[in-house]
């Protein structure tokens, strides 16, 4: 009887640790993956930073995949900016080739930009933006559908969840003054449901001026490497200064998918030199065109 119970005894234990190199091994596969897709990352500094440090870096994996897109992007890595928004910065997130490519794309077509008119959910001209721009259908051309499928791989939204790119310029003087991406109708929300995400891609350097500036973000916005570089409009708040190449990821809703409204921001006036991006909106549903 003693022997059966030792057997018992025995058998737990090898089940108990059986299980436990089960779950070891499922979580160094989950990390694998993530590290492989350069969605995680090792820290690339051993300093002990604060939970909250703006300027914590991650950097990515630099190995280039053929995804049909344009020139050499170097080596890629991603800054997490905020909590309060959540917002992430992806460097050299596009080619030089890409960026120039959007550009001649969108430059023969462009319009003044407008915004939505929250009664009618219509879209109207307004001062608060005065920049202007034009949409690139969803998977237009195969670079643009490369794009499109690195920003879903970003920002594990679905590509079919977003809206077609905007590309917009902003000439010397030119805003959009703080905003939310999030819509306030029913009218906007019937195709796909609430914006959830936006990624905002910086098609050029600017000289001065033209920062993206969140002015509700919690934190100390002022710890940004690039601080003594912002405009006094820049220095407002969370600001991100134009890199070409660079995306910006930011989210309008909380996880339990609830309006941010920490996710307030707005382009800062350009004060020499030009500024294009290119943004995708993301909702929460599929987004018919």
């Amino acid at each position: 009887m003693a022997k059966l119970r030792y057997s018992r005894i025995q058998a737990r234990k090898w089940w108990t640790l059986s299980m436990a190199l089960r779950i070891l091994f499922i979580l160094t596969v989950v990390l694998l993956m993530l590290l492989g897709l350069g969605i995680f990352s090792l820290p690339i500094s051993s300093d002990d930073a604060p939970p909250n440090d703006l300027t914590t870096s991650y950097r990515r994996l630099a190995a280039e995949r053929d995804d049909n897109g344009l020139g050499n992007r170097g080596e890629q890595w991603t800054e997490i900016l905020s909590w309060e928004p959540r917002a992430f910065l992806y460097h050299n997130f596009l080619s030089k080739e890409e960026c120039e490519y959007l550009i001649a794309l969108a430059n023969p077509h462009m319009t003044k930009s407008t915004v939505v008119d929250s009664k009618t959910g219509r879209s109207k001209d307004s001062r608060v933006r005065t920049s202007s721009g034009m949409f690139l259908r969803r998977g237009r051309d195969k670079i643009i559908r490369s794009i499109e499928k690195r920003i879903a791989d970003f920002s594990f939204i679905p590509v079919e969840h977003g809206e077609g790119l905007q590309v917009l310029h902003y000439e010397v003087g030119q805003k959009y003054e703080a905003h939310y991406d999030y819509f306030l109708d029913e009218f906007n929300t019937k195709n796909g449901g609430q914006r959830t995400a936006t990624v905002l891609m910086y098609l050029s350097d600017v000289e001065e001026g033209g920062e993206t500036v969140f002015p509700a973000a919690k934190g100390n916005i002022s710890s940004v490497p690039w601080w003594n570089e912002l405009s006094e409009c820049g220095k407002q708040g969370l600001s991100v200064k134009p890199k070409r190449g660079s995306a910006l990821l930011f989210w309008s809703t909380s996880p339990d998918a609830t309006l941010d409204p920490s996710s307030l921001h707005g382009s800062c006036p350009v004060i020499k030199g030009n500024k294009w991006s290119a943004t995708k909106w993301m909702h929460l549903g599929e987004y018919k065109i």
